[in-house]
């Protein structure tokens, strides 16, 4: 991850909620862009080493991204996003949780509203993503899964495919 790029990762157990504040070395409708198809979230939204593969998605309020994070042993972990409110390109809000592969939410795992917020900041794009847990045993559920470094992992990768986007309209 390049240093000059703001990474934050703030659990607030008080409220049960998790604050994400990443930098991106892109303009805002390409960091929006990759977000929200499934072309470019298949390429980058899964930690190194996993990969991730769309089973369906539909973009719109109301709609759901289904997909599995695949380890490199041929393993699924399945999850299912329900999408409340789109304002393209400034913000979405979802239900994120986890799966199986017909889409029937896990209810042992913890569900959670995401609001991602997409900002201008000069040449770099901030995305601000709050997740909220509805206990703060569901937070420190997802903490101790990994989640932190796991985010971590999948944001360098975007980072990796904003730089082949960018360079690949360069060669336009």
């Amino acid at each position: 991850m390049n240093p000059n790029l703001l990474y934050d990762f703030i659990a607030d157990k008080a409220t049960s909620q998790l604050t994400l504040k990443r930098e991106f070395l892109a303009d805002r409708q390409m960091v929006w862009n990759c977000y929200t198809q499934s072309e470019l979230l298949n390429q980058w939204f899964a930690p190194k080493p996993m990969t991730t593969r769309t089973k369906s998605m539909k973009f719109r309020d109301g709609g759901h991204w289904h997909y599995a994070m695949i380890d490199p042993d041929g393993k699924e972990y399945w999850g299912y996003t329900e999408y409340i409110t789109i304002q393209p390109i400034d913000y979405y809000t979802a239900l994120d949780a986890f799966s199986n592969e017909m889409g029937e939410v896990n209810k042992e795992l913890p569900r959670a509203k995401w609001k991602v917020l997409f900002l201008d900041k000069g040449e770099k794009t901030l995305v601000e993503t709050t997740v909220q847990y509805s206990s703060l045993s569901d937070l420190e559920t997802v903490i101790q899964m990994g989640m932190e470094q796991g985010m971590k992992l999948t944001l360098e990768k975007l980072d990796e495919l904003l730089l082949k986007l960018q360079e690949g309209a360069k060669m336009q």
